[in-house]
């Protein structure tokens, strides 16, 4: 790869999306932050009550208003507030998987993670890594629109 073309990839900002459930991996996230643990500020949480909460037309409206990456975070399976909402959000999310590249989004710009209130250090780490893939992917080839995101939570 030429210097050039490595340096545009490094200067890339990607703009992810994450999703983390109200009693498990936001609560990651806010320990991730009292604690100091740096992760990329590119990142935008949305906080939903449970990962179960999270439609996949969200995910496609997501991706259709040009963000580059998806990551919907939630509490351990097992140990969801809501019973099973975190099983329910697993085998939704694995048709969203098999959907993007059919309709031409890169599989791996979404992710779906398990991160407990008390896992603030992998939390950072996941946004440094998921961060890193997607600029290894680069940017959404879908154009932004005027740089914010509107969901219909209806």
């Amino acid at each position: 790869m030429s210097k050039a073309k490595a340096k545009k990839k490094s200067e890339f900002e990607p703009e992810i999306l994450a999703f983390c459930c109200n009693w498990c991996s936001y609560a990651g996230a806010d320990l991730a932050g009292v604690s100091r643990f740096q992760y990329p500020a590119s990142i935008r949480i949305l906080r939903v009550m449970c990962s179960g909460r999270v439609q996949p037309s969200f995910i496609l409206d997501a991706f259709k208003n040009g963000i580059d990456g998806v990551l919907i975070t939630g509490c351990h399976i097992g140990d969801c507030h809501y019973i099973t909402g975190n099983e329910y959000t697993r085998e939704r999310m694995k048709h969203i998987k098999t959907l993007l590249p059919k309709i031409g989004i890169n599989p791996d710009r979404f992710r779906l993670e398990w991160i407990s209130a008390s896992e603030g250090k992998q939390f950072a780490e996941l946004i440094r890594e998921f961060t890193e893939n997607i600029q290894n992917i680069g940017p959404s080839k879908i154009t932004k629109k005027l740089g914010k995101i509107e969901l219909d939570l209806k």
